[in-house]
This record gives C-alpha cells, sequence and structure tokens, in this order.
C-alpha cells in the first residue's frame, strides 16, 4: 500500500478505486503464477490507455503549436507515443517498482523492459481515466511531455525515422528497407498516400500522409515502434526474418 500512496503521489491523483490502479500494475505473468490473487491483469487497461494517450497528446501538440503543420504534428505524436519513450516516462514514475509479475518475468528483468514498462504506463493512463476522467490524465502527460517534446526537438528525433530504420535493418539482418505505396487517395489538392516499409517481403509498417515522403515517414517510424518491441522480446522467433524460420 505504501508503495501505491508513494506512486500516487508522483502521478497526481489520489485513486478513489485502488482496485484500477492494482490492475493496470497486474502484469499476465503474475496472474498466471498468482491466479488466487488477482482476477484480471492489465491488458484491457493498456489498450484503453492507448486511445486516450493518442488524444490526449494529440491535443497537447495542437494547442501548443497553433501554426504547425499536421505532418509535422503527426511526426511528434509518434515520437512522443513511441515504446521507449513511454517506457522513460514510466522509469520517471518508479512504475517499474511497483509492478506485480510473475517470478520468472521478474528474475528475467521484466521490470527494466521496454515493451513491459511502455504497456504498464498505457494501462496507468486507462486507469487514471476511468477513475477520474481526462484532467488529471492531462496534467500528467504535460509535466512528462514537455521535457522529452524540447529533446526530441532538438536533435530532430522526429524528422528521420527512415534513416534510423535503415541503420536498424542493416544492423539487424543485413537488409535494406524498400517502401511500397499501397494507395493514392482524395483529389490533386488534397491527396492522402499509404506507404508500406518491408524488409524482404514483409511489411513492418504503414503511415499515412499528404506526400509519399510523409507516409513514408510515419511508416518508418510505425517499423521503429515494432523494432523497439522486437529487441527487448526475449523470443527468438521474432529476431528472424519470415524466410528465416
Amino acid at each position: 500500500m505504501a508503495d501505491l500512496e508513494a506512486l500516487e503521489t508522483r502521478l497526481g491523483i489520489h485513486f478513489k478505486d485502488y482496485s484500477l490502479l492494482s490492475r493496470a500494475l497486474t502484469h499476465r505473468s503474475f496472474l498466471n503464477e498468482n491466479p488466487e490473487q488477482a482476477l484480471e491483469d492489465n491488458e484491457r487497461l493498456e489498450f484503453l490507455g492507448d486511445a486516450v494517450l493518442d488524444f490526449v497528446v494529440g491535443a497537447y501538440l495542437y494547442h501548443r503549436f497553433p501554426e504547425m503543420k499536421e505532418g509535422e504534428l503527426t511526426m511528434l505524436r509518434a515520437a512522443l507515443v513511441r515504446a521507449r519513450t513511454l517506457a522513460d516516462f514510466a522509469r520517471q514514475l518508479g512504475i517499474g517498482d511497483c509492478l506485480q509479475l510473475g517470478y520468472g518475468e521478474a528474475e528475467s528483468g521484466g521490470r527494466e523492459r521496454v515493451p513491459t514498462l511502455c504497456a504498464t504506463f498505457e494501462a496507468v493512463i486507462g486507469a487514471m481515466y476511468l477513475d477520474q476522467g481526462l484532467p488529471p490524465v492531462q496534467a500528467l502527460v504535460q509535466n512528462l511531455a514537455g521535457p522529452a517534446l524540447d529533446k526530441i526537438m532538438a536533435d530532430s528525433l522526429h524528422r528521420d525515422a527512415k534513416s534510423e530504420f535503415q541503420i536498424w535493418a542493416q544492423a539487424r539482418y543485413n537488409v535494406t528497407p524498400r517502401y511500397q505505396v499501397l494507395a493514392a487517395e482524395g483529389p490533386d489538392h488534397a491527396k492522402i498516400f499509404t506507404v508500406a516499409v518491408l524488409l524482404e517481403n514483409e511489411t513492418w509498417g504503414v503511415g499515412h500522409g499528404r506526400s509519399k515522403q510523409a507516409a513514408a515517414q510515419m511508416a518508418a517510424t510505425a517499423a521503429l515502434e515494432r523494432a523497439e518491441t522486437t529487441e527487448d522480446s526475449d523470443d527468438p522467433d521474432l529476431l528472424l526474418l519470415p524466410e528465416e524460420l
């Protein structure tokens, strides 16, 4: 209970329903090993929190940059809600220390694994939203996003996802990504392109934008999100391209 109260202080919220916070911190590995101690893991709250974060971060950027074009806003939002950024937010809040993990997951470093921390942060956001609505979520996200956004913009981390993904793909698989236009919809003056990025014949990300280049950047950002999850996975099959399985 003391750990949860300390986490509440860091989150800036006092939960009305403690079961929501407890569920947000319950990894499926804990439930598998202790079915009598928890009713549900955090995956449904993670699903909700992901959607809430997309909206809150989008609204935050919209109001902070009233003159910025849609494509730039989209790239900034993608950089703020990517797995590694959300995992860093979780570390700042000490969420990993409060996680309920199965013994094996904890022993293998689960409290520091990027996908686990990212998912738990999203679950906590979902729990906060259900308990008290958007205002505390908005306050927390603004406090966390401000410094992260300054670094992202200073280093242009949101602008060149294509180069970053190419470096990763060549180092991991010795393969150069290729980009394929899937669709071009709408009138000529407002056309929306859909682009996929592939490694060999496997699609790693899909993006949309008002130009082929913007859509390709969005596809590369999605691919980097998957790459981060792959890096932190302990399933060796996920480190292989399909033809290597």
